[in-house]
């Protein structure tokens, strides 16, 4: 009997083991009663039941207005509505619970302002600080919370101007009425919003285009607003001061100056275009023999040892001179002959060029032949050269390039597993990819585009066509972008960006060099929303970011995902985050999307959490 009671007790003691093993740390709990005793101040009625101390768990021990995880381990509610509590709040110390995801603190007599620790709160989904006594400015961090969806400081005394949270893409409540709030109101996604109201305020200036979704009570005792929502005409904006004449007389001398220098700028191209005419012409006129173009293949029959690509150039003196090996161990001995006599095979081909794989001496390379851009032979090698410098882990390096009147050829090293097209869409990709990889693939390509939008933003020198088709996946299957910097920037002419498979930002807008970064930020999206949903972008008479703002407008947001990443248990609540962020990304307005940098912090965010559930269950496991 005796050794049976021993091994119960024994039983016992290892469960409770396992229990508190499990609960929240010392370190959270320590956090959490310095929270209460700040918010408190010793006017919280804490009966025997009411734990929050050391001596107990918050989890196993169930303190007051506290949910936890359902395997009682994480804090995931703290709710202590009309609690009578007149102290501070502490977010530094309450955000130490890093699982948290609802603070509602409704009805009571908090002081004190709303710190910018808050945003140390990283998974917060509602925040609910209603008729209370805070003051101050509402912190400029809560634009970082960006998992936030409900946010109510109604009834306080909040001052200063609204922070900009148009970054949180999921925010669906935004409430702030009968405070003392300044400035004009922010852009915020209203066409998102469920909730929001900032009625009986101090905010001026018009109220922004509500997409119709909110009445004029929600702006209403704000006797600075003004708009058609309110019936109220905002003032026109005032008008310079008049010019004395004698600016005037300036003002005009320095106008007809201006029409004079723009003539003889018009007279001088069109003589300059008149003499190149006149030089190819007399080009033209002369017999060609062997330097005469091989065309691509299908179009003529490729002579024995040499490649279906040759350079059309006439200085062919000039041509190994033209071709520049970089820094790369594949290159040691390549040699631009032997690149021209090796067999080349077709492996793609688009209006911005072809694409052919190539054997030199046992090395498989990939040779890019350009076409359709008008960039001389200098500036397109001091384009290659400044990316070369650029050396990022998940960007393929350039192996070697070419450079002529007429022709340009880039080199890289052939990647044996192909594109991420291919394994999203191909028949013949091997298996369906995991959302663990396509999250790891979605920040490697955010954080490699980031890298390379920092450096070369003064270059002025974007991806310019960003697809999943120049997503490579090496070895390793780690994603690489290909062919970056590969297509004209158009600094000088505005023009319609628009990719090989058709994705264009909206037919009457112009992109020019100033935000084709941003159009870099479009295409990313787009491939988001490929990972995401795993159809492709087709051609003609198929527009998926068009596809997925309609289902989401619809409230059918849960059709739009992969089904089989619904088969292989992918979390549906990470999947929506990062559709937010794609979303995001493909805003029909340039200035409305998010830089690329943000992008990646967001999507690494993401991905950190999706690797801490993952490591959680293997733990339990």
């Amino acid at each position: 009997m005796i050794p049976i009671t021993r091994w119960v007790i024994l039983s016992i003691i290892f469960q409770m083991l396992l229990v508190l093993a499990g609960s929240e740390t010392l370190e959270v709990r320590q956090a959490l009663v310095m929270f209460i005793n700040k918010i408190s101040l010793g006017n919280i009625s804490k009966e025997v039941n009411f734990g929050w101390n050391l001596s107990s768990d918050p989890c196993t021990n169930k303190w007051e207005g506290i949910t936890c995880d359902s395997r009682k381990q994480h804090v995931k509610k703290i709710v202590l509505d009309q609690k009578n509590l007149t102290g501070i709040l502490d977010a530094a110390f309450v955000c130490e619970a890093t699982s948290l995801s609802v603070l509602s603190l409704n009805e009571n007599e908090i002081i004190g302002s709303l710190p910018q620790e808050i945003s140390n709160c990283r998974r917060l989904t509602h925040l609910y600080l209603r008729g209370n006594k805070l003051s101050s400015n509402l912190p400029s961090s809560l634009s970082r919370l960006s998992n936030l969806k409900r946010f109510v400081i109604s009834d306080n005394a909040f001052s200063g101007q609204i922070p900009d949270m148009s970054r949180i893409s999921g925010l669906l409540t935004f409430l702030a009425e009968r405070n003392q709030l300044t400035g004009q109101i922010p852009e915020f996604e209203f066409s998102n919003l469920v909730e929001f109201n900032v009625s009986y305020n101090n905010l001026t200036g018009p109220v922004p285009d509500v997409k119709g979704h909110f009445s004029s009570s929600s702006f209403s005792g704000n006797p600075g607003l003004c708009g058609l929502i309110l019936s109220r005409t905002c003032p026109p904006l005032p008008s310079p001061p008049p010019h004395t004449v004698a600016k005037k007389k300036k003002v005009t001398f320095f106008i007809y100056l201006g029409y004079v220098i723009l003539g003889v700028i018009i007279i001088l191209l069109l003589v300059w275009k008149l003499f190149k005419c006149i030089r190819k012409k007399k080009s033209n006129s002369t017999p060609k023999d062997q330097n005469k173009a091989i065309s691509s293949a299908g179009e003529s029959k490729t002579p024995k040892n040499r490649s279906e690509y040759s350079i059309t150039s006439s200085e062919n003196s000039m041509v190994s001179a033209s071709f520049e090996i970089l820094s790369s161990p594949l290159a040691n001995k390549l040699r631009f002959e032997d690149l021209l006599r090796a067999p080349a095979e077709l492996i793609g081909k688009g209006k911005h060029g072809s694409v052919y794989k190539v054997n030199v001496d046992g090395v498989t390379l990939v040779v890019k032949r350009i076409s359709g851009w008008n960039i001389s032979k200098d500036d397109f090698k001091k384009r290659m050269q400044r990316i070369n410098r650029m050396k990022h882990p998940h960007v393929l390096p350039l192996v070697a390039f070419y450079s002529s009147k007429q022709e340009k050829l880039t080199v890289y090293k052939y990647q044996q597993n192909g594109s991420l097209f291919k394994h999203l869409h191909s028949s013949q990709g091997s298996q369906v990819i995991e959302w663990a990889n396509r999250l790891a693939i979605a920040v490697s390509v955010a954080e490699a585009l980031a890298f390379m939008h920092e450096g070369l933003h003064h270059d002025d020198i974007p991806h310019g066509n960003m697809k999943s088709t120049n997503i490579l996946l090496n070895e390793d299957m780690e994603a690489c972008i290909s062919e970056y910097g590969q297509m004209p920037n158009n600094q000088d002419q505005s023009f319609v960006a628009q990719s090989d498979h058709s994705i264009r930002e909206d037919d009457s807008v112009a992109i020019t060099a100033r935000n084709a970064f941003k159009m870099d930020v479009y295409s990313f999206g787009v491939i988001l929303l490929e990972l995401l949903t795993g159809k492709p972008v087709q051609a003609s008479g198929y527009d998926l970011a068009r596809w997925v703002n309609s289902v989401v407008r619809e409230e059918w947001t849960g059709e739009v995902f992969d089904k089989s990443l619904i088969t292989n248990g992918a979390n549906e609540e990470r999947m929506i985050s990062l559709l937010h962020v794609a979303l995001k990304c493909i805003n029909t307005s340039p200035d409305a999307r998010p830089n690329i940098k943000e992008v990646a912090f967001i999507i690494n965010s993401i991905k950190e959490d999706e690797e801490k559930s993952v490591s959680v269950l293997s733990s339990e496991v």
